[in-house]
Order: C-alpha cells, then sequence, then structure tokens
C-alpha cells in the first residue's frame, strides 16, 4: 500500500487504521519552527546516505540521487519556493516526503537505520554548534565596544560603588572592563559547552541502537564530531546540551541586563552619568521634554524570557522516563525564543556603546563627598605599622568628626588629623586626593591607571584592536 493509500496517510501510518484527527495534526505540529533546521538536516541526511552506501546498504547510484535530491530542495528552501506542510509534522518528514517525490524508491530508502528520535536530536546538535560560533562573535564584537569606550575616557574618574552607595574612585575604564571579564567568561563558557553538543548521537535509533551494519565513526567524521554517544538509551532522551546552552545564554543576558540598568540610572538626572544617543532613546507622547532609555530597558526586561526558556525546558525535561518521549519536541521553542532574544540583545548594546558618552565633569564631581578615600588613610596607616583594626577604628573616628563639623576629608588639616594619630604626617595628603587614591591601587587587576593600561592592551591585542 503506498504511503498516500494508508488511512492515517502519514509515512508512519501502516498499523493505524484512522486519518489522524485535524486538531492533532495542528496541536502536534513542530513544522513552524523547526524548519529552521533545515539545513542541518539535510547536512546529516548527506552523511548518512554516504555511511548506507559505504556500507553496501543502499548502492552508490541511489546515495547519489539521494544527495543531489537534497541539495536540490536545500537550494528551494534556501530561495523560499520550498513549501512546508504541516499535516507532515515536522522538518524530517516534510525534506524525506519531498524527497522520495522527487526520485522515488530511493529517498525512501534514506530513512534506513536512523528514527526521527537521533535524526532531531543530531539536527538540534548540528544547529546549536553553528550558533556557539555565531554568539562568539556576536561577543567579541560587545567586548570590543566595552574596549574602544574604555581607551576613550583612560584617566577619567568616577565613583565605584557597594550596596548602590558611593565606596571608593575607580577609573572609568576600569569599570567598563569589568563587563569585558564577564564576557569573556560567557566566550569561554560557550566553548566550554561544546564538549557535550559535539557529540554524535545518529545511530541510536529510536532508544536501543540498530542490528544493521552501519559506521557511526564514518558519520562522525563525516559531520565533524569528535565523539559519539555511549550508550542508545541515553542519547534518545538526553538534551542535557541544550540545557548547558541555554544556561550560557541565562548568563550571558545576566551580564546585559546589570549592565542595563548601570544605563538606566546612570542616564537619568539624579546620576547624569551618561548621555546616551538620541537614535537609541525614545520620547514620551505626552511629556515633550522626556528621553527614555528604552533600549537598556527593554534588555532587562527581556532578561524574563531568557530565564523562563531554561525554566520551561529544565520542567519539561524534569520527569520523563528513559527515553524518548514526545514531550521532547518542546525542546527548540524556548531554545530558539532564547537565542534569537540573546543575539538581538547583545548586538543592539554594541551599537549602543558606541553611542554613550560619558559627563565625565559630573563623574568626577561625584567622587567628591561621601568619604571615598576613607581606606586610603587606613592602608596609609598600615604601612605606618599600625594594626589595620586599629586604623580602621582611627579613620572611623576622623569620618565621624567630619560629619559632626560638616567637612571633608580633604579640608582637614595636618594637626586636625594628628589629633587622631600621631603616625599621621605630610605626606598623608598624597592619599587624600581622588587621583591619589586611584593610582595607588597598584595590585594586580586594581585601578590604578597602569593596571588598567595594561588590562586595556591585553583586551586590545586578544580582539585584534589596533
Amino acid at each position: 500500500m503506498a504511503d498516500q493509500d494508508k488511512p492515517s496517510g502519514k509515512m508512519w501510518g501502516g498499523r493505524f487504521s484512522e486519518a489522524t484527527a485535524a486538531s492533532v495534526e495542528a496541536f502536534s505540529a513542530s513544522i513552524q519552527y523547526d524548519a529552521r533546521l533545515y539545513h542541518h538536516d539535510i547536512m546529516g541526511s548527506k552523511a548518512h546516505a554516504r555511511m548506507l552506501a559505504r556500507q553496501q546498504l543502499i548502492t552508490e547510484e541511489e546515495c547519489e540521487a539521494i544527495i543531489n535530491g537534497l541539495t536540490a530542495i536545500e537550494e528551494d528552501i534556501d530561495q523560499g519556493r520550498f513549501e512546508f506542510k504541516s499535516e507532515l509534522e515536522d522538518i524530517h518528514m516534510n525534506i524525506e516526503k519531498a524527497l522520495t517525490d522527487r526520485i522515488g524508491p530511493a529517498g525512501a530508502k534514506l530513512h534506513t537505520a536512523r528514527s526521527r528520535n537521533d535524526q532531531v536530536n543530531l539536527d538540534f546538535r548540528l544547529y546549536l554548534r553553528d550558533q556557539v560560533a555565531e554568539m562568539d562573535t556576536l561577543l567579541a564584537s560587545a567586548q570590543s565596544a566595552f574596549v574602544r569606550l574604555a581607551r576613550k575616557y583612560l584617566g577619567a574618574i568616577m565613583p565605584g560603588y557597594t550596596h548602590l552607595q558611593r565606596a571608593q574612585p575607580v577609573l572609568v575604564s576600569h569599570h567598563l572592563l569589568a563587563y569585558y571579564e564577564m564576557f569573556k567568561r560567557d566566550r569561554e563558557r560557550l566553548q566550554a559547552s561544546l564538549q557535550h553538543i559535539n557529540v554524535l548521537p545518529l545511530g541510536s535509533a529510536a532508544l536501543a541502537g540498530t542490528g544493521l551494519p552501519i559506521d557511526r565513526e564514518f558519520v562522525a567524521r563525516e559531520l565533524g564530531f569528535p565523539a559519539v554517544s555511549a550508550n542508545s538509551m541515553d542519547t534518545s532522551g538526553d538534551r542535557d546540551f541544550a540545557l548547558e546552552f541555554l544556561f550560557c545564554l541565562n548568563l550571558i543576558h545576566m551580564h546585559l541586563s546589570r549592565l542595563a540598568e548601570e544605563l538606566v540610572l546612570w542616564s537619568s538626572k539624579e546620576f547624569d552619568f551618561v548621555r546616551i544617543g538620541d537614535r537609541y532613546c525614545t520620547g514620551s507622547s505626552i511629556m515633550p521634554q522626556k528621553k527614555n532609555p528604552d533600549i537598556p530597558e527593554l534588555i532587562r526586561g527581556k532578561s524574563g524570557r531568557v530565564t523562563g526558556a531554561l525554566v520551561s525546558l529544565l520542567m519539561t525535561v524534569k520527569g520523563l522516563p528513559l527515553t524518548y518521549n514526545r514531550d521532547l519536541q518542546e525542546d527548540k521553542e524556548p531554545v530558539f525564543d532564547a537565542l534569537d532574544t540573546v543575539k538581538a540583545s547583545v548586538s543592539i548594546v554594541a551599537e549602543l556603546l558606541d553611542n554613550t558618552e560619558f559627563n565625565v565633569e559630573r563623574l568626577l564631581d561625584a567622587t567628591h563627598g561621601g568619604f571615598m578615600t576613607a581606606t586610603d588613610i587606613a592602608d596609609y596607616l598600615v604601612c605606618k605599622n599600625m594594626p589595620f583594626r586599629q586604623a580602621h577604628g582611627v579613620v572611623g573616628r576622623i569620618v565621624a568628626h567630619c560629619q559632626q563639623q560638616d567637612m571633608e576629608l580633604t579640608e582637614l588639616t595636618l594637626a586636625e588629623l594628628q589629633e587622631f594619630s600621631q603616625d599621621i604626617e605630610e605626606d598623608i595628603f598624597k592619599v587624600l586626593s581622588v587621583e591619589g587614591s586611584v593610582n595607588s591601587r597598584t595590585s594586580l587587576g586594581g585601578t590604578a591607571i597602569e593596571r588598567v593600561t595594561e588590562a586595556l592592551q591585553k583586551a586590545e591585542q586578544t580582539l585584534g584592536i589596533k
């Protein structure tokens, strides 16, 4: 009986006596989102066909017909000439049906020794492998934007914060390079995720492997996989690689959200630290004076979608018995949505940073007040051989005195300072200034200009910025 003559009308419908309900077809179809896997599905099918021919499970002529047919189908999809049909459920069946229609019985042999279970697993891994490379490129672009801004404002000083309270003065460039480091870790995590993405699942079949004489190592070499999965049951229901990838996306977007929060705060009149270019802001429909930082706000808001995608897939997988269950059809939509969201956010941030200016005068002015060099006095006393805890107490009393007198540390005379400790001498005024404080932080990774310059040069060299 030909497939079209089966009561179900499906390529798998041999044992069914009734056609699938239209409501079921609509509810279970995935072609509307997994169509984006077409390139990787065809790539995997070509490698599988070459293996089948090599193992004499199909003839060389059949293999050639299959590969030529798949190439033609891929070109049609590229050019928008291919009609995806929801009744064929997914990308795999759409392509297989089109191939069989074009080349005849040879197309029906392509599915020898494989199941859609390991086929979708393969497609997903191939797709994510490519996306790791794309994300890495986008993150490098964002890093470059931070580095360019850090170079532009090298030497500018701003308040550093803890608990959102002014704490110690730091270089603007030091603050910007903190995000360079975050994205560096993000890139490293993505590369590490490849270890588990880059494992060939094809050959696990439905769940138990196959009795046909396939060569999985050959397929792995054809597709550039350094490893082959070791257990067919584990492979069939494994989505750990997708969860790891989603976790990487979550950290990337969390870092973006932290940046967005700072840009929202800094662009407010209360801070007035940055000015975002008009092209990257919007106005109010009722208040003519408004300039709203919509892009940072949207990035911050989209974090919920990315986190939701991870939680969604975790909840999908958490209760599944071995091996494959149809629940796993729900794996791709959250990954695709999170991926699209993060890629868009990283891309717009790189543009945003290139259109952001720091209000250097306001930043420096904000370092005056709040006793931001108090720790420097404590360090000064430590260098005079005073135990740090004792020095901490001395400086605390100096600050309390200044608060009572409504004074700043820089307004104290040497005589007034010596009332709190005779170890204080004329050279104390070198560390009381904001500039002196910043440039005293010479420890590795510190905010002193010599250290920040070294870090900036290293980042520029790593990114190939001249």
